[in-house]
Order: structure tokens, then sequence, then C-alpha cells
């Protein structure tokens, strides 16, 4: 959620000179923000014993976030080899004098460093935001003289030339279709074989859901059988493969299927060494376990990466939910279905955090007044949850947050039915939102003079209040309208009215389904805009703001900043939208320009959004927000978005929902806003997202040691050379041969790479 830094002139001349294929929206700027995580006093306070758990968990999120670069792109794995390589024989210093010395301008070495920076960042060569491809900004024969010129080079001749072959043109290439991650036609996408489409998607969709299934670990390989019917494996993610095996839960769903028409063959085994090695650590953090929850926590886990089984990662998730503000917070899994194009696939991710204190205590008093501010959204009382099981809310410094990226805050788990019976936690990642904050006035785009300072002196207290509010009382609310399996149902036919029609509920879900199921494409986006509309909603309670110590004048202003930063991110979100396609490629800032498109028809005034030409004689727009119609206008206008939001998706109506959603989240020339044209005003003054440097932890002894690196992009490679000391290049290794394994599945000589930067 956090704000990211202007893009640098450098890049856009580099692009433009590079012809008209290597525009500056995929590649990384030289002057990219780069941060470093600050956990060091948590992590001094923590016991011997702690540190020890904390490690352990830490290694098996390292671990398992390599598998993200098998579920990113089909060169990325081999792109992280060959850098890991490089960078392993020569740190980025000592490639420097190498670099110059091959001709390569200071310039350009750098514009290397940030590429290889942003492909450990991302997990992959496709930005985690945004799911946009970014290419190195240099010559393809410099970089070629360089990589085999280097010491990895002349130690591993063959080896270095193979990867270096294997990905120079996937490296480099923006073919149309490669631009972006997405299904069939619309991009790129390792969840599916290259020849799966949206149809494909939905009949796998389907026939999991009939077998009971989750998609959450789970890729989907297309081919043909010997009777020409299509043919469709489903792989699990799991340590153990096809061989015989000892009875479990999902020993009996291993086979093969018939349905409408298709062959299924569910199989398992995706990502089993790294999987290995995710298991071997929380097979050893048990022992410095600080209960009975967590012990049973990671066994379930084990079970769940061993086995393949969802089933057995959701009773560890029922462990986590139950072991109540520890000291040493984590979860690890296939989790977040964001960059699945169909939306219900995980990406693999693992967190490990430390708790703080101080802004947990302001949590503590939110969650003490969750009961009571569930009563003012706007919904009827049948439309929420039965009962609001108090969760965990604690303020947390990250120490180690693997996958393709990091949220300033998170609701999970992600799980329905979990949801719905056992609760969630909420977790708001100060020491990433430290980061967020930081803003400098002359990269600020879209805002009045006056209003600058303001935003500036407002954001990182506003931003705690919404993510406060989005996690607890957005993913946190609202029911969903159920039928199980024996046909009984979790509200009262009868009684219950749909306060849009007047009439009693006409649709629910029914066992198997769930939301993401359910509404697929466009789950995640629409759940983030409900809980970022529930932000804006209760922002404006008085008793929300006394709990975050704001009170008369400063209340306001906080009130304001956000609803600010909302519609400034609306204008900001057109970044992430692609013409040619009509997609949107990032939940959270197509939800932003959804909550933009409602204050705008709330009309009076309100909001507007102004196309103007900058200081620099280049086009440019300001948004301007009238905080004094901000509850007269905006509050009504969200209240009525907020409830339809909550009622299609409390009775399942699909229909109705995504035309609903997909109505406010179209992108038109229309005016008076122009938004196809004030896109191309956005990418022109785009922004480019921090790096975040991340530290490491080392074993020595019986001591735990935290490694610190420095805020810029050679930081962050070192961070990344020095995190597998022990096997390295055994991981590289795994990750090409798992790579290659699958590499007919992208295969087609129609597709081959042209595009060049």
């Amino acid at each position: 959620m956090g704000e990211p830094e202007a893009g640098s002139e450098f890049a856009m001349r580099a692009a433009a000179a590079a012809g008209p294929m290597a525009d500056a929206q995929y590649i990384l700027p030289n002057d990219i923000g780069v941060f470093s995580l600050d956990c060091r006093e948590a992590f001094r306070l923590l016991s011997p014993t702690e540190r020890l758990y904390a490690h352990h968990l830490s290694r098996a999120a390292w671990y398992g976030g390599l598998a993200v670069l098998l579920q990113t792109s089909p060169e990325a794995p081999y792109i992280y080899a060959l850098l890991s390589r490089l960078f392993r024989a020569q740190d980025p210093d000592q490639l420097r004098q190498h670099a110059l010395a091959e001709g390569l301008t200071e310039e350009e070495y750098q514009a290397f460093l940030v590429y290889a920076a942003g492909v450990y960042s991302n997990m992959g060569n496709y930005k985690s935001f945004g799911d946009t491809k970014f290419v190195p900004n240099l010559p393809k024969e410099k970089l070629e003289r360089v990589i085999l010129g280097t010491k990895a080079a002349q130690q591993h001749p063959e080896e270095v030339r193979s990867l270096w072959q294997t990905c120079r043109e996937l490296m480099f290439s923006l073919e149309p279709r490669l631009r972006h991650l997405g299904l069939g036609k619309e991009g790129i996408t390792t969840y599916f074989s290259g020849d799966c489409t949206m149809e494909d998607a939905k009949l796998a969709q389907d026939f999991l859901d009939s077998q009971n299934l989750s998609a959450y670990n789970t890729r989907l390989f297309k081919g043909v059988s010997q009777d020409g019917k299509p043919c469709y494996e489903v792989r699990l993610a799991s340590v153990l493969g096809m061989e015989p095996a000892l009875h479990s839960e999902m020993t009996s769903k291993l086979k093969s299927y018939e349905f409408r028409g298709s062959h299924f063959q569910v199989t398992r085994g995706d990502y089993a060494p790294i999987l290995q090695k995710v298991v071997e650590h929380l097979e050893k953090a048990k022992a410095y376990a600080a209960n009975s929850q967590q012990e049973q926590m990671l066994a379930q886990y084990i079970e769940s990466f061993t086995q393949g089984s969802i089933e057995a990662h959701k009773r560890g998730s029922r462990f986590w939910i139950q072991d109540k503000g520890p000291i040493v917070e984590s979860y690890i899994g296939f989790i977040e279905s964001y960059r699945d194009p169909f939306g219900s696939r995980g990406e693999f991710e693992g967190f490990v955090a430390m708790v703080n204190k101080a802004m947990s205590a302001k949590f503590e008093c939110l969650v003490a007044s969750a009961e009571q501010l569930l009563k003012e959204l706007p919904w009827p009382p049948a439309f929420e949850k039965d009962k609001f099981l108090t969760p965990d809310f604690t303020s947390l410094d990250v120490l180690t947050f693997s996958g393709s990226g990091i949220p300033a805050g998170i609701n999970i788990p992600n799980y329905d039915d979990l949801r719905q019976t056992d609760g969630f936690k909420n977790v708001s990642l100060g020491n990433v939102l430290a980061v967020a904050y930081a803003t400098q006035r002359e990269k600020l785009t879209f805002l009045e003079e006056e209003d600058k300072d303001l935003y500036i002196r407002w954001k990182g207290p506003s931003f705690d209040v919404q993510v406060g509010l989005h996690e607890l009382l957005g993913h946190g609310s609202g029911k969903l309208f159920v039928q199980d399996e024996k046909g009984a149902f979790n509200f009262d036919q009868e009684t219950v009215i749909n306060p849009e029609t007047g009439e009693q509920i006409q649709s629910w879900y029914r066992s198997g389904e769930t939301w993401d199921s359910k509404f697929s494409t466009i789950a995640s986006s629409y759940e983030e805009c409900r809980a970022e509309s529930v932000g804006l909603y209760l922002c404006l309670n008085r008793q929300v703001l006394e709990i975050f110590g704001f009170e008369g004048a400063d209340a306001e202003d906080v009130i304001y900043v956000n609803w600010l930063n909302m519609v400034r991110a609306g204008l900001l979100a057109l970044e992430f939208y692609t013409p040619e396609t009509s997609s949107w490629r990032q939940a959270h800032m197509q939800a932003r320009f959804v909550i933009l498109r409602v204050l705008l028809e709330a009309g009076e005034g309100l909001v507007t959004v102004t196309p103007t030409t900058g200081a620099d004689g280049r086009p440019d727009a300001q948004v301007r927000l009238d905080r004094n119609k901000i509850r007269p206008v905006g509050k009504p206008a969200l209240e009525r978005f907020l409830r339809k939001l909550q009622v299609l998706k409390s009775t399942g109506d699909v229909a109705r929902g995504r035309a609903l959603y997909e109505g406010y989240a179209a992108v038109t020339d229309a005016s008076p806003e122009c938004f196809l044209t004030l896109r191309d005003t956005v990418l022109l003054r785009k922004e480019s997202r921090k790096l975040i440097v991340q530290p490491n932890t080392r074993l020595e002894g019986s001591e735990v040691q935290l490694l610190e690196y420095e805020a810029s992009a050679a930081g962050l490679i070192r961070s990344f050379s020095e995190r597998f000391p022990e096997d390295g290049p055994e991981l590289e290794e795994v990750l090409t041969q798992l790579a290659t394994a699958d590499a007919r599945f992208w295969k087609s000589p129609s597709e081959a790479p042209s595009g060049q930067a």
C-alpha cells in the first residue's frame, strides 16, 4: 500500500533512445528509491530461543519464496540463477571494475544493478505490483560481453553461457504478449501452460469445485490425450510425488477423472525440492516454539507442504489464529491470489516479524471497539457475521517477508470457511509503513501546492488509521450466505430481505463454492475496494480517531488527507490499466480507481480532476477534494456504494456484482475526466515503486546474528548473495532443472520472442 518514488529523466531518455519498444514503463530507473527495513531494536529484544524460532522460520520462508520464480515466467528461474552465479563470484563493486573495463558507462552498470535488484526484489522479471515486465536498461550486446567475461564465466564457462543463452532473448523481449502477466493471448503466466485460455481456467475451477479441491497450491497444464480430447494435469505443490505412499487424505485424490468431456489428472510434487527445504526448517523451528499452538501449527504446515494438502494448511491456520499475541509472528504458504490471472491460485509467501508494542496497544483499542463500529457499517445486521470473533491485531516489525512483494498490512487466513467460523488475524507492518511514509515534496504529483505540506505531515498517521480500518473492519466484516452439503442455510430464508431489491434472498454460495472461485477474476480487487471503502467510511468516526490519538483540527486533517490520498491514488492507478486488453493489472489500484469514480459521480464539486500544463511545459493534472463536502456528499455516496458491494458479495450475485464493479472500473475518454488521455499524463509522470532491502539471520554456534545491508541496489544484491551460503549453487541447479522440466509448456513456434529493447 506504500507510495512509490518518482521515475528518472535518465530512464525516459534512455528508453526514448532505445526505440519505441523500450517504453519507460518497462524499465526500472537508476534513481529508484531503495530503503532498508529497520528491525534491529525489535530483534534485540528477542530472547535466544525466540531468535532461534525466528531464524528457522525465516529460512523456511526464504527457501519457499524461490517457488515464486517458477510461478512467474518461464525465464525467471534462469535469470535468477545467472545473476546469483555472477554476484557470488564477484560482489557488485568487483563486478563494476570488470564492467567498466568492458566498455559499460557508470549509468549502464548502475542500470544493470537496478535490474538485478529488481529481479531479486520481485522474485522474477515482472513487477509484483502491476504485473508489468521490466527489462535491463542497457544494450543486450554490451551486457553479453560483460557476462561472458565475468569471473563466474571463467570458473564455469559452459554453465554461465548456457544460462545466458537460455534467458537472453526473453530477458529483453517486449513482444506485446510478454509485456504483462496474463492468460492466453493477454499475457504470460506459469500458473497455466501457454495454451490455456480463460475457458480452460473456468472448466478447471468447476472440476476442482466438484472434487472439493482448492486451487491455492495448484498449477494447470493442458495437453491432448490419445482419443483427441483435452487433457489437463492439475499439479499440487508438495514434497511427495506420485510414488506409492502411505494413505493420507490426498492419496485418494491422485487419479484420473472424466469431467465434461475432458480428461483431468490430479498429480503432485510441484516445487518438491524447494518445499523439502521449507519442511526441514519448519521441523527445526518446532523445537523453539513458545507453546503447543505453535507446535501443532507447524506440524500441520509440514503435513500440508509434504502431502500437498490445503486442508492441512487450514488446520495449521486454525492453530495460528488461536496463538494470540505471540512475540514472534509468522505465516507461510500459498496465500495471495492476486497474480493468478483467474484469481484463485496462491503465490508462495512467508513472513516472520516481531511485535511493536506501542502501536499494537492502539490496535487493541480498535479491536475492543470493533463490535460497536461494525454496527455503523451501512448494511442490515443479517448481512454481518453472526458473531464477531475477536481477532489479534498487532503492529509488527518485519524481519523477513519472502515472495514477490511486501504489503503494509495483512488480514489472513484467506479461507472463507475459517474466516466465518474461526476468525482471522490482522497485522500492520510498522517498519514497512515507515518506508511507505517517506515522501519527498518535489516528487509529489497531481496535488495543489497548498495541499502538499499537509499531505506530507499527515500521510503517515492517516495511513495508520486506514490500514487499521481496512484490515480489521474491511476484510473482517460481512457475512457470506451459504447452503452447506446437507442443504442447511446459515441465514433465515423467510425473514432476511435484500435491502437493494426489497425481496427475499434469491442467490447464495453452495457447498464447495468460495468467494474466490465464484467471483474469480474480480474477486481480489472487489474485496480490496470493499475494505478501502470501509476505511474511508469509518475514518469519519470520532471514536476511531480518538483511539489513534487525534482530536479537533488534527482529526479533521487526518480525515482530509486520508480521503485525498485515496482520490490521488485513484488517478495514479491508471498506470496499472492496459488499454490494449481493457484490463487492470493490480487489484488495489483498480479498487482505488473505482472509489475515485464513485466519488466523482457524487458530484457537487466533492472531487475534481483537471488536466493542466506543468511548470516544465508538459501535460499535468490536479486532483482537488473539497474537505467541506466529505461528510454531506462523500459519506452518503460511499454508504450507497458499500451497501451494494456487501449485498452482492453476501448473496454471491456474480452477474450483478460484476456489472457494478466492471462498470465503475471501465476506463474511457468520456468527458469531463477523459481518463484514457489522463493515463498518458500519469505515465509521463509515473513513479517507480521502492525496492526494500531485508536483513539476513545467521546461526553462529547457538546464537543468531542479524546481518544488515545498505539501502542501495548493491546492498539488496549483497543481501541475496549471502542469503543461501550453504547451498546457493544447489538451489540454482534445482530451479533450472524444475524450469527445464516444464519448459515445453510455454514453447510455440508462432510465439517466438521478437521485440527487443
